[in-house]
């Protein structure tokens, strides 16, 4: 059992990855992130792996609006942003790969696939057939194209996916020169599979890799459009992502049948700084731009939630509370809004904190119905304890 370094208590869902409990974060927010920076954790894995241990602030450097972390990269040769999908090559930020490719993995992935849409995708209910889904049921003996991109705009310490920062600083380190490069237009041509349904971003994160996939994405819905093919557009996103970006993806996903999938991590902007490694104010202020953003434009496609929340629920840290704001907020914008609330796993640096409590679940579900969502989900259900 660990004791908050703050104010000294125990607790056995405190992560030495954080140092601190969620009830300072709260109420001492300034002396509690000083307590968490100071552990080092982050920072040494990134410095491992080769990316910059906090979103570069370089007084003249190169600005990214691509995210919300607004880097200022150093103008020197080879220097990345934080999300190491982006770096410094003859006085320009460029991709790290170069221009119209990616550092990215793509499978091919059966329907019904473990998908934070899954209670509402068309793969699954056949919602929008025939326009959006091949049949009026479950797509079955069809595929999802499960698109996995290195490098992200946060840096959570319980990073299910962490093998995509290794990704990323080799990509870096090594000038883009690594196994995982492909070109925007081989992923199209894997998208055109008459098997493949949903096309779906995820990593990583897609926001910085966002050139490269609207590219893909936009050729994919012209040829499936030509051709009569389903071909739905998905992304499972932090959401930090400039809003004009989150727009442009959402509207591939509303014309394709797709979804948006934004994964909230914490309301509160301590915790979310806490578990991420970025600015949890201007994080929040983001997500809720872009979460009214893609929800008024789901209004003009009401048969297939065009957006859906998860939180993840971090045992000690994302619990009722947590839960509660955020889906006051979506509750605020449209009560139609599905939430996903996402069972914990141990992993990367917060591998010493146990799987969500059962009893913690039903306390975020019944939160998140006393706010007045009407759709809510629990995700990972084998995980509870």
């Amino acid at each position: 059992m660990i004791r908050c370094g703050l104010c000294g208590k125990p607790s056995s869902h405190l992560s030495s990855a954080v140092k601190v409990c969620s009830e300072c974060l709260r109420l001492k927010p300034r002396e509690a992130l000083s307590i968490v920076k100071s552990s080092g954790v982050r920072e040494g894995f990134r410095a491992h792996v080769g990316l910059p241990a906090n979103p570069p602030r370089r007084e003249g450097g190169l600005r990214c609006g691509l995210c919300v972390n607004e880097c200022s990269v150093p103008r020197e040769e080879g220097a990345s942003g934080f999300c190491g999908a982006w770096v410094v090559r003859g006085g320009h930020l460029t991709p790290v790969a170069g221009w119209g490719r990616a550092v990215v993995e793509w499978y091919l992935d059966p329907h019904p696939t473990n998908c934070v849409a899954a209670h509402f995708c068309p793969a699954v209910t056949g919602a929008g057939f025939p326009e959006f889904a091949v049949r009026p049921g479950l797509e079955e003996g069809y595929v999802n194209l499960a698109v996995f991109f290195a490098g992200c705009s946060l840096d959570c310490v319980f990073c299910q996916n962490w093998q995509h920062k290794v990704m990323a600083g080799e990509a870096v380190s090594k000038g883009g020169m690594v196994p995982w490069v492909r070109g925007w237009e081989e992923l199209v041509d894997a998208a055109m599979n008459p098997r493949v349904t949903c096309i779906c971003y995820f990593g990583g994160d897609p926001g910085p890799h966002a050139s490269f996939a609207l590219r893909a994405s936009k050729a994919i819905v012209e040829r499936a459009s030509e051709t009569g093919l389903v071909k739905r557009v998905c992304w499972e996103t932090n959401g930090v992502e400039h809003p004009g970006l989150m727009r442009a993806m959402a509207r591939l996903s509303l014309l394709s049948g797709g979804i948006v999938k934004i994964d909230w991590k914490a309301w509160t902007p301590s915790i979310y700084e806490a578990l991420t490694g970025v600015s949890g104010g201007k994080a929040v202020k983001r997500l809720m731009i872009n979460t009214a953003l893609v929800a008024r434009m789901g209004r003009e496609r009401p048969e297939i939630p065009l957006l859906t929340v998860s939180v993840l629920m971090v045992p000690g840290y994302v619990g009722a509370e947590e839960v509660r704001k955020i889906s006051e907020y979506l509750a605020s914008l449209d009560t139609d809004i599905p939430l996903v609330l996402l069972a914990f796993h141990p992993d990367h640096l917060m591998n010493d904190v146990g799987t969500t409590p059962r009893k913690q679940a039903e306390e975020c579900v019944r939160e998140a119905r006393n706010a007045g969502l009407k759709h809510v989900y629990v995700g990972n259900v084998w995980l509870l304890q």
